[in-house]
């Protein structure tokens, strides 16, 4: 029981003897910047999702593969597809050959077009000779207007033969190009079971496995551009007015412990998440860590304004109530003003080069 006691009274002695953490103020620059968060991303990084529904045959492609622009990813059943796809041409090559039909047509029209020309020609050069002689008395008035109804009823056969003609090469086109649509818009279907990369960078990950039903609403995969990334990252309304474009920013992230890295804000989504009341931002590194990944976690600090021969101590000094402690059981009052993630300012209470204390 002494023994114990004995223990017990030695810890407490030593722990009263140990000494508090203490520091300095002192003057030196600080920033005052706005606190956003997010994510790491790949240049133009985008998730992969099919136009059509069906069951995924088969994967082409494997996570942290190089890829090419074009490049085919995945395939999916599409035996329906073919079907149509074959449905179709066969539709277009009968069309074809029932147009041989309309072709026909085409041509006895030209001919008979042609021939209502030249006789129109001939009954216009009788009208116009029995029209100057007409005065002379020497055709009846009976003769000249069957001269003259012949004239008008060619110049009627000649029209209507020439809207005929006009109406059959309209149909014939008409159905080349109908069908020739139908044929097109099965095989634009059928290579839609076919999905390619829409650009040339690296796949990142791969989040379907064969023999799932795929549908529109799923994603299939992650692709990016390799060796090249940005900084998306979400601020709150609160702040917004005080961002622009160009602000330096300060970069800490998880897999990088006690580093900051330097980025620029390069780009503002000008409207707001209602569910997060947050605006999304992009901003770019000026020299990035060596390695990255997408979607690391990042905390950022945008650098709103600099002030120079400020009076600050460390974040940590300062106590619950803007308060410090500059002795055993002593503390003072302060008035903080800009704070970063290091450091805060102090605007009263507090000379440079005095001494506080760490509290416990």
């Amino acid at each position: 029981m002494k023994y114990t006691i004995f223990i017990l009274f030695a810890f407490l002695f030593f722990s009263c003897k140990k000494k508090l953490e203490e520091t300095q103020s002192t003057i030196g620059t600080i920033t005052e910047s706005v606190y956003a968060s997010g994510i790491i991303k790949s240049e133009n990084q985008y998730t992969v999702f099919s136009t059509v529904s069906g069951i995924l045959k088969k994967i082409d492609a494997v996570a942290g593969q190089t890829i090419s622009n074009g490049q085919l990813l995945f395939e999916l059943e599409n035996d329906k597809a073919q079907l149509n796809t074959e449905n179709a041409r066969l539709a277009y090559q009968l069309s074809q050959n029932d147009n041989h039909f309309i072709k026909d047509k085409i041509s006895e029209m030209e001919i008979k077009v042609q021939l209502a020309r030249e006789k129109l020609l001939v009954d216009k050069s009788f009208y116009d000779r029995n029209n100057r002689i007409k005065e002379y008395n020497i055709i009846s008035e009976v003769d000249f207007e069957k001269v003259a109804l012949a004239y008008k009823s060619s110049q009627l056969n000649l029209q209507t033969s020439e809207k005929q003609l006009a109406q059959l090469q309209a149909q014939l086109k008409f159905e080349q190009n109908k069908n020739n649509i139908l044929l097109q818009i099965g095989q634009k279907t059928q290579n839609d079971f076919q999905i390619k990369s829409a650009f040339s960078g690296e796949l990142f990950d791969v989040l379907v496995k064969e023999g799932t039903l795929i549908t529109p609403q799923i994603p299939l995969a992650i692709i990016g551009q390799k060796n090249a990334f940005l900084l998306e990252l979400e601020v709150d309304e609160n702040d917004m007015a005080r961002i622009k474009l160009n602000q330096s920013v300060l970069i800490t992230l998880d897999s990088y412990k006690n580093q900051v890295f330097d980025a620029k804000v390069d780009k503002i989504y000008p409207i707001m998440n209602e569910q997060s009341r947050t605006f999304k931002i992009e901003a770019h590194f000026i020299n990035p860590p060596k390695k990255l990944y997408p979607n690391l976690s990042a905390e950022a600090n945008i650098v709103i304004r600099t002030k120079k021969n400020a009076i600050t101590i460390p974040k940590d000094y300062l106590l619950r109530g803007d308060s410090i402690q500059i002795g055993k059981d002593e503390k003072r009052k302060v008035k903080i003003g800009l704070s970063d993630y290091q450091k805060v300012e102090i605007l009263e209470g507090l000379q440079a080069d005095e001494m506080i204390y760490k509290p416990k």
